[in-house]
């Protein structure tokens, strides 16, 4: 299939899923939505570096906070349309990507996840001391009633903005996947020495990854503190996001564009679940037990477990096929 009919089949799956959001009528449906999409963002974003090249990558909450930061900044000085801020977001996420990668990967494994983090505590430090938007107390940001011009209640329209990112940050891993770019970046995940000595610019993709990955992470986190109404630095750079964005790739599988999003649905569905049913208290505890679950009985992930199902019954339909 290809991208442009891709991304109409996907826009057009999102369309009749906002449709059937609306013809439910539930209020908390369109809140529990919300944060569902935007962890099939974090998700696929996360596995740009982390699944395609094998760069485990643990700042995810810092590129999310400084897009939801970066919206905070723009309300009090220049206020924007949602969408303008989301790019806006994206852009110094991306930015604090090209850089991170610049500094950090020229390490490898266990090193460079530790600068990751490292970089994660320092960009929360700063908040923490920025006066303009709060510093360690927070600051408050007013959500319009209605959506404008399109007559939708406030927290509909924030849905709908991550339904349509959701498609586009997809649409873009399935094309880096089927590019030159996504065998560029397998080559690294594979071997990166081999690749290098074979004539791939390792470093150039490498830091492309980085920028990517950073800049759709900071459009996710851009509409959270009109979703939260409330930001400060805790919450924004909670180690949640982390260990979620880490965990639903690898439950889903890493392998490919779909595995990211199986897993992110999986469970951000079972945790909202659980928030109305039982606690909140309980998210991380839900990812820990399904996460060593799947790393004992499928280690690939639900796609790597679908495959081997498939490529057994193929060959036992083989099999079948010469003794008669």
């Amino acid at each position: 299939m290809r991208s442009v009919t891709f991304l109409l089949v996907a826009a057009a799956c999102a369309a009749i899923v906002f449709a059937v959001m609306r013809w439910i009528g539930n209020g908390y449906v369109f809140f529990a939505g919300y944060v569902v999409l935007q962890y099939i963002v974090l998700a696929t974003a996360w596995n740009i570096l982390g699944g395609y090249c094998g760069y485990v990558n643990f700042g995810t909450a810092a590129f999310f906070a400084l897009g939801a930061y970066t919206t905070v900044v723009l309300e009090k000085l220049a206020p924007l349309p949602l969408p303008l801020a989301m790019v806006v977001g994206g852009l110094v996420s991306g930015v604090l990507g090209l850089g991170m990668g610049y500094l950090t990967l020229r390490l490898r494994g266990a090193y460079f996840s530790i600068a990751t983090l490292a970089m994660a505590v320092v960009a929360q430090t700063l908040m923490v001391n920025w006066g303009l938007v709060g510093g360690s107390a927070g600051t408050f940001i007013i959500r319009p009633a209605r959506a404008p011009l399109l007559g939708i209640t406030y927290i509909q329209y924030l849905c709908l903005l991550m339904l349509v990112l959701s498609v586009l940050t997809l649409a873009l891993a399935r094309t880096i996947e089927r590019s030159r770019l996504g065998y560029g970046f397998a080559a690294i995940r594979d071997d990166e020495l081999a690749a290098e000595a074979s004539g791939v610019p390792t470093l150039r993709l490498k830091l492309l990854a980085t920028t990517l990955s950073g800049a759709v992470m900071g459009m996710a986190g851009a509409p959270l503190p009109f979703y939260v109404t409330y930001l400060d630095p805790a919450s924004a750079f909670s180690l949640s996001y982390a260990v979620n964005t880490i965990a639903m790739p690898l439950i889903g599988g890493t392998a490919s564009w779909p595995g990211p999003m199986i897993g992110a649905v999986l469970i951000a569905t079972l945790q909202q679940v659980a928030t109305v049913t039982i606690s909140s208290a309980v998210n991380l505890l839900i990812v820990g037990v399904v996460l060593v679950g799947f790393v004992v009985a499928a280690p690939n992930g639900i796609l790597g477990l679908l495959q081997a199902g498939r490529g057994g019954r193929g060959n036992r339909l083989r099999l079948f096929a010469v003794q008669r």
